[in-house]
């Protein structure tokens, strides 16, 4: 189950689980999050578009932009990520543990250097990481590329 919660301006956070109840509130921001997600799910929608509660800092906005820009069905390392972003791999693991936006901040495409999956926060962790890749991989416009082989 996903559970949304924002305000009248943003999203502020998105949590995969279990127990959780689908929506918690009726604005704009999270009724648009829900019917982007929707959308995902049915293999309809590979990029989001949604007012998202900013970041902490200047430099974990930076990480969290890094993670967008990781195209839909496509993964990279840890450490090829913080190279891009001038950061370190060490900093790019710490940003997806505490991402407040599985799926719609991709967290899931980044794995390790040797291309297992490594760690995931949301939901049954690595389970849910291999179901979010796949399913991309499932209903990516690019189904031929090896999805694990980067």
């Amino acid at each position: 189950m996903i559970t949304v919660e924002g305000d009248a301006d943003a999203v502020h956070s998105v949590r995969i689980s279990a127990s959780s109840s689908p929506i918690q509130g009726t604005t704009e921001p999270v009724r648009r999050t829900a019917t982007q997600l929707e959308e995902w799910f049915s293999g309809e929608r590979t990029r989001f578009d949604l007012p998202l509660a900013p970041a902490a800092t200047p430099r974990g906005q930076a990480l969290r932009d890094a993670m967008v820009a990781i195209g839909y069905g496509e993964t990279l390392s840890y450490g090829a990520l913080a190279d891009l972003a001038e950061s370190s791999a060490r900093a790019i693991g710490q940003a997806c543990a505490r991402n407040p936006f599985p799926i719609i901040v991709p967290c899931h495409r980044v794995l390790n250097a040797d291309g297992r999956l490594g760690a995931y926060s949301a939901g049954d962790g690595p389970r849910t990481k291999h179901w979010l890749l796949d399913h991309e991989q499932r209903h990516s416009p690019n189904r031929a590329r090896d999805l694990f082989s980067r």
